[in-house]
């Protein structure tokens, strides 16, 4: 007898957004499709890297895993529960973001331990001592060290900051990041660093990642699994190293040449 396969962590059951989009004064309005139909299943410490060009959906299906924008059909549940029946500040707890830009992400006005320990204070988590304590703690955890705690994002570097954003997100202790081109804005030599920085959050923590990019190499180098956006639907999805071995749909195959 076989063992049945583990429950999804995360899942996606014919998800669809759906947004009006004007035509003109004298025609109807039409209604776009930004994400269409989408089956996925999320598996708790694996990472599911979604690709495609921009304007295929990525960041809308993002949005919508975060809480962010309701479906217009479709379900996402977290273990089970649907997202819509959890609690704001529980699903926030157990899953955060971390965003294209850590120049915009970063509020400039607030030193750095403020920003990582904001999630805490959003929760209610510990006192201003103890989140501080925290803060510094994930700060170090993402290779700052405590005497970055009392600078303002404008005295970091770029890979500085994402370094500050990716230790935003875990201060809560969260299950699932959503990483929305966490790389994109940042140098080649940097890059790496951070990729390496998240595999390596990813085994001491026992994380689980949903990595969204239009950079094939990013995406080769970080995901167990791949899932190829087109025009808001999943063309192609496989284990990393199959999809780039040997893609299948022709779409793959195009965006890989």
């Amino acid at each position: 007898m076989t063992a049945s396969a583990p429950e999804p962590l995360l899942e996606l059951k014919g998800v669809t957004r759906s947004f009006t989009v004007s035509r003109g004064m004298f025609s109807k309005p039409a209604r776009l499709d930004a994400v269409a139909g989408i089956d996925l299943a999320v598996h708790r410490g694996e990472v599911l890297g979604i690709v495609g060009e921009s304007g295929c959906g990525k960041s809308t299906l993002a949005r919508m895993i975060l809480g962010l924008l309701p479906p217009t059909s479709g379900s996402i549940t977290l273990e089970g529960r649907d997202i819509t029946s959890i609690p704001r500040r529980e699903l926030a707890r157990r899953m955060q973001p971390v965003f294209q830009d850590p120049y915009s992400s970063l509020n400039p006005r607030r030193r750095i331990a403020a920003i990582v320990a904001l999630p805490l204070e959003v929760q209610g988590i510990g006192s201003g001592e103890e989140r501080r304590a925290r803060a510094i703690e994930a700060l170090d955890k993402v290779g700052l060290p405590a005497r970055f705690a009392d600078s303002y994002p404008s005295q970091l570097s770029g890979g500085q900051r994402q370094r500050v954003a990716i230790a935003r997100a875990l201060v809560t202790r969260p299950q699932i990041v959503i990483c929305d081109e966490p790389t994109s804005a940042l140098d080649v030599s940097v890059q790496s660093q951070i990729l390496n920085l998240l595999m390596d959050l990813r085994d001491e923590l026992g994380l689980t990642y949903v990595f969204i990019s239009h950079n094939l190499a990013v995406v080769e180098h970080i995901a167990t699994r791949v899932a190829v956006m087109y025009l808001g639907r999943i063309a192609e999805l496989s284990t990393s190293e199959r999809l780039f071995r040997a893609p299948e749909h022709p779409y793959t195959q195009a965006l890989l040449a």
